[in-house]
């Protein structure tokens, strides 16, 4: 495997910096979750690294599950939204506080669908959680509560991001320079 730093165009956001809006959020979370039952749903894979330093920081009780979803159409932009879930939650969500913990938003067609089939299953409220948000890139509106960084559009890995599967262990998010990590 390559080392990521043939291919690193920038840091968009050093190891101290996330750390720092990592506690913000979770002071922000636990106290808007004071004395209430809270559940953190973390979408996989992205958003491992992002929940397990938040986990840490909150001071709430909370419970924690699992989906991966995906896309329908591999390699192709979705715009219908729909959504192939690989693995579902294990435990019921009805009459719980649900937070989403998503690693990047960015058309947000994904994001909704969740939103949608979660919201079916009858929660007592269900709020988003992302690290990183690509606004510039929406095409469909998602609420989100909990907001760490607004990104330009760049093609990004790093802090539970992967460039084909690989580096979300790097403490940081970086920029791809994706004419050299894309080269033959």
């Amino acid at each position: 495997m390559r080392d990521y730093r043939e291919f690193l165009a920038e840091i968009l956001i050093p190891e101290d910096r996330l750390q720092a809006r990592v506690q913000e959020l979770g002071a922000a979370i636990s106290r808007d979750f004071a004395g209430k039952d809270l559940m953190l749903v973390c979408i996989l894979r992205g958003g491992v690294m992002f929940l397990a330093d938040l986990m840490r920081v909150l001071s709430v009780p909370h419970t924690v599950d699992f989906m991966a979803v995906s896309s329908y159409g591999a390699g192709v932009r979705s715009t219908t939204g729909q959504v192939r879930i690989s693995l579902d939650l294990t435990t019921s969500i009805e009459g719980r506080n649900v937070l989403i913990v998503e690693d990047i938003i960015d058309s947000g067609f994904t994001l909704a669908s969740v939103l949608e089939l979660l919201s079916a299953r009858r929660p007592h409220s269900l709020q988003v959680c992302t690290l990183l948000d690509k606004a510039e890139r929406r095409e469909t509106e998602v609420p989100i509560a909990y907001c760490g960084f607004v990104i330009p559009n760049k093609f990004v890995f790093g802090y539970g991001l992967d460039l084909d599967e690989y580096y979300r262990n790097l403490p940081f998010v970086g920029v791809v320079q994706p004419e050299k990590f894309f080269a033959p």
